[in-house]
């Protein structure tokens, strides 16, 4: 199944990426933070814009690393109850568990399409004043960050439920074709 090792390959190198990429923009934020706060302390003039600036960057930050803490089995779950449970019953839990992420995060890319569309087109801001920080981009890395979750929750599932392994193998497979 070599379109499988592609599919789990192409999502982790991404989901790394997209984590990488979170934490670097994560550090610019704090820095901005401290400058505006030193700005505010010492100079007595805030950085204009930092509020929707941070509003607007701590979800797409969390939407970014989304896809990587779920290819890493970061994403909450009850690991002491799966690993008393019989084979088939943890598969059954585990996949019920990855379906349910699956149908959430499906809702979630579902219900941003149109108002990412809307934001696109019509410009929309958010903020006052001084720095009006576009919304797009936020709504956009939603779709991407949800996107990325369901491809990592079909991984997942073919990893732990159907037994592949990270090369997109069933083990023993390769075994068996040569008898």
């Amino acid at each position: 199944m070599p379109y499988v090792r592609h599919l789990i390959r192409f999502s982790d190198l991404l989901s790394k990426f997209l984590m990488i990429l979170a934490a670097v923009w994560a550090m610019g934020l704090s820095i901005l933070i401290v400058a505006d706060i030193i700005g505010n302390n010492v100079v007595g003039h805030a950085i204009p814009g930092v509020r929707e600036i941070v509003i607007s960057s701590v979800v797409m930050i969390v939407y970014l690393q989304l896809g990587y803490a779920i290819r890493s089995h970061s994403m909450l779950r009850a690991d002491s109850l799966l690993l008393v449970m019989p084979d088939v019953l943890r598969r059954i839990a585990l996949a019920l568990g990855y379906a349910l992420g699956l149908v959430l995060f499906l809702m979630i890319l579902r219900g941003t399409i149109g108002p990412t569309v809307y934001a696109w087109t019509t410009s929309e801001f958010w903020g006052e004043g001084a720095l009006r920080v576009p919304v797009w981009p936020t709504r956009f890395m939603i779709l991407v960050g949800s996107g990325l979750a369901i491809v990592n929750y079909v991984v997942a599932a073919l990893i732990d439920v159907l037994g592949l392994d990270e090369g997109g193998e069933t083990p023993g497979a390769a075994d068996s074709s040569r008898v």
